[in-house]
């Protein structure tokens, strides 16, 4: 029998090896270790009977449980959607004050609301509503159509400008470049300046008046507070769509843009354009 070669500086048995003068120490793991390990064998072994575990082409090994990720979560959507059924139902059978007047369904119509409207709006509004230029921040109280509940449902479910309902909302402001001439636009464009602003020139926004008042005043008002039955926006409030410098503004004057919003109602139905109208007036509905 061979004798046991103890390490002189850690007085540990070592296993015979050594390389370039260092010994290799015998220090087997702990019992409860190695236990412990040739468990966690056994444990993976049974996870892979019974579980899905050994992937295939197009699949994976069923288990014997037959149990699959994926079918659970179907499982739990079915289970949401069964849970919800009821308040989606009500939804369509309630019109909007009802669903208004009732404060749980309401919050539900405001929540799925806020869902369709991270998939179908926030292209054009923003994650935030807040707008962008061309498009309107809907969380102020300023709107071109109305902010009462049914104007915005009217906006959402037809549209605005667009060809294809024949319900859409339509205002088309008229290319004063082929009206006026280049001076009466500049006039004009310091008026509207001067209504929330310091025009660059105040004899011409005096006499921008004027024009303003021969032209422009049949749709935004005399005091260019806007026509909410026209879609003409108030001028007097320093919100702007398309930029308030009197360039940008002359500029809209003389070749104006106008903006387009989708019909939902037909790509979306009645239920879920209710929703996005709850949703999009508990952010700025002001009426």
């Amino acid at each position: 029998m061979s004798k046991k070669d103890i390490d002189e500086v850690s007085g540990i048995e070592t296993t015979g090896h050594e390389w370039d003068g260092i010994k290799e120490l015998n220090n087997p793991l702990p019992r409860w270790w190695v236990w412990t390990f040739y468990a966690t064998i056994v444990w993976a072994i049974g996870y892979m009977i019974f579980y899905p575990a050994v992937p295939l082409i197009n699949s994976a090994t069923p288990g014997l449980l037959g149990y699959s990720s994926r079918g659970e979560v179907r499982a739990e959507l079915d289970a949401a959607e069964l849970a919800k059924g009821d308040y989606v139902a009500a939804i369509r059978e309630k019109d909007l004050a009802e669903i208004m007047a009732d404060d749980t369904l309401r919050q539900f119509t405001t929540a799925a609301g806020a869902a369709a409207f991270k998939v179908n709006c926030i292209q054009c509004h923003g994650s935030g509503a807040q707008g962008s230029p061309g498009y309107p921040n809907l969380n102020d109280d300023e709107w071109l159509w109305g902010g009462d509940i049914d104007a915005i449902h009217q906006t959402i479910a037809h549209g605005i400008r667009f060809a294809g309902d024949a319900d859409t909302r339509l205002s088309e402001m008229p290319a004063y470049g082929e009206i006026l001439q280049p001076e009466e636009i500049r006039q004009v464009a310091a008026y509207v300046v001067s209504l929330t602003g310091t025009p660059s020139n105040a004899a011409l926004a005096e006499a921008g008046a004027t024009v303003f008042a021969d032209n422009c005043a049949a749709c935004h008002g005399d005091d260019a507070a806007g026509n909410r039955d026209l879609g003409a926006p108030n001028l007097a409030d320093a919100i702007w769509l398309y930029g308030s410098s009197e360039a940008d503004i002359a500029q809209q004057i003389r070749a104006p843009k106008h903006g387009a919003m989708p019909a939902w109602s037909t790509r979306l139905g009645d239920a879920t354009v209710k929703e996005l109208a709850v949703y999009v007036h508990s952010l700025g509905g002001g009426e």
